[in-house]
């Protein structure tokens, strides 16, 4: 019996990964194509989940991902709760690792939700930046709301610093089942990791500024999500389509690592 639930646990988790690597692949794409002129957008995860959905056989494939996602979502639930990987959980460290569990599996469960959502064709047309701002004056409103924000935004950028050690220190390859790789397979699944660990790490700092320029002006409309951050890039020339050009093909490299992830990830939920 718990060899059966193990593999379930397993499945959920490489379907998740699959699921997510697929996502950021298609938003990666959809940026750089935009930053070379070749159609595209600066969009969402949503966005890009619009962008599978319309493409032949997308609900097919919206399908999958929504399945894929709910994988993803129990997963971190699940490392949240029982830390399947016994990662010494009972310190501090730990504890802020199963938060951090359970916050990714409540983004992610929204973002299944939206998958499912345009599967039903119930699907809004908010995008991801007003959604971010609403929410960001809904914070402001609060007491301290505006404290509230500069210390998420003080989170976000630190956030990113952290992602940009492990891109550096290759922290990910210990996850990895290296033994199974070949010598080039294992290079560039190094360089791709490398490549979309930074990428998020840099759009992490950039939401981060944006959300403390927020809180400082106590002006939500300051607030940027990921759409809005490749958006204000976008606008600003010439130094704004270089670090747009990064982050695209950085986020395309950060869906093929969580593809990478969904093969080789060594997944032992004893």
């Amino acid at each position: 019996m718990k060899n059966s639930v193990a593999s379930w646990i397993v499945l959920l988790a490489r379907l998740g990964y699959a699921a997510k690597g697929i996502v950021y692949v298609t938003v990666g794409l959809l940026a750089t194509l935009t930053v070379f002129n070749m159609g595209g957008e600066t969009t969402s995860s949503s966005g890009a989940l619009q962008a599978i959905a319309q493409q032949p056989f997308g609900q097919i494939l919206l399908g999958i991902v929504v399945v894929g996602l709910t994988g993803y979502v129990l997963w971190r639930f699940i490392q949240a709760i029982k830390d399947p990987e016994h990662r010494r959980s009972d310190d501090a460290k730990g504890v802020f690792r199963r938060l951090g569990y359970a916050i990714n599996g409540l983004v992610y469960g929204g973002i299944a939700l939206t998958a499912l959502q345009l599967l039903m064709g119930t699907g809004g047309d908010q995008g991801s930046n007003d959604s971010t701002q609403v929410w960001t004056a809904k914070v402001m409103s609060q007491p301290f709301g505006p404290w509230m924000v500069g210390t998420g935004g003080a989170f976000m950028i630190g956030l990113g610093f952290y992602y940009c050690y492990r891109a550096f220190a290759t922290k990910f390859r210990e996850k990895l089942k290296l033994y199974e790789m070949s010598r080039t397979e294992e290079l560039w699944a190094t360089r791709v990791g490398v490549l979309g660990i930074l990428a998020r790490a840099v759009v992490f700092i950039i939401i981060g500024s944006f959300l403390i320029q927020a809180a400082h002006q106590a002006d939500p409309s300051k607030a940027r999500s990921s759409e809005g951050v490749l958006q204000v890039l976008q606008q600003n020339q010439p130094f704004g389509s270089v670090l747009l050009a990064f982050i695209a093909i950085g986020l395309f490299a950060y869906g093929l690592h969580m593809l990478v992830q969904a093969r080789y990830r060594r997944i032992e939920p004893t």
